[in-house]
């Protein structure tokens, strides 16, 4: 039997889905650790993005930091916690995730806010706005589409990439394909590249959605009614749209 065989075996098994440390398991572990490093790379990113972004400064040093976290290897981030303090295991490939997640947030958050058209700013302070309530109702919903960009970018990544925990004691789907290599079984190899590459993508269309569910989309209007009138004998109610 071919390898994509022995794969499409292997994850047909329920076995191998519901026994302790099976499929499941792994599974629910690398979300895990995919998560804790998005949500990292998030909490640092978000605030540094939006505080540049609004400033309209800094965008060299933008350029700069994440070209230079894209040029740091993954990989080499995990060998070189191996021997210092942070170790191996999950918290490692965590954290070495984040740095790989760190970039793509922080520069669309940057750019998101950096093109906010400044005579909106202004047109809204100009109606007694603070500084906060522009942020949040007005700056915000027009960057938010390119912020949703970033992290729909670093979240797949996370999921594509977090499988390397194996290589450092860790856990998640990448251990089937681990196992694979040691044991020489072409179909647990195929079988977790599956999984991965199908997170990844799941992780794709998730976000997808909701970045559709939460961007700003057409204000909805109500006719409220004025005083009514006769034109030619007809009665015509006359009134103005307003947003709801």
């Amino acid at each position: 039997m071919t390898g994509f065989g022995d794969a499409v075996v292997y994850l047909n098994d329920p076995f191998n889905w519901t026994r302790p440390g099976g499929l499941l398991d792994l599974l629910v572990e690398h979300l895990a650790v995919s998560g804790a490093a998005v949500l990292a790379a998030l909490v640092l990113a978000l605030p540094l993005g939006i505080a540049l972004g609004t400033s309209g400064r800094g965008g060299g040093a933008v350029v700069v930091l994440s070209n230079v976290s894209r040029a740091v290897p993954t990989l080499a981030l995990l060998t070189l916690f191996a021997v210092s303090p942070i170790g191996f295991g999950n918290r490692a490939t965590a954290i070495a995730l984040a740095v790989f997640a760190f970039p793509p947030i922080l520069t669309n958050t940057y750019v998101g806010f950096r093109g906010v058209d400044g005579d909106v700013r202004e047109a809204a302070r100009a109606m007694g706005m603070t500084r906060g309530q522009v942020l949040r109702r007005v700056d915000l919903p027009l960057a938010l589409p390119l912020v949703m960009t970033g992290v729909r970018t670093a979240a797949v990544q996370v999921v594509a990439t977090a499988g390397l925990a194996a290589l450092v004691g860790g856990g998640g789907l990448g251990r089937v394909v681990n196992l694979g290599f040691g044991q020489q079984d072409y179909g647990l190899i195929i079988a977790g590249a599956i999984l991965i590459a199908a997170l990844a993508l799941l992780t794709e269309l998730v976000l997808v959605a909701f970045s559709w569910a939460v961007r700003p989309g057409p204000r909805r209007w109500r006719f409220v009614p004025g005083r009514q009138r006769t034109v030619h004998g007809e009665p015509e109610l006359t009134g103005v749209g307003v947003p709801s």
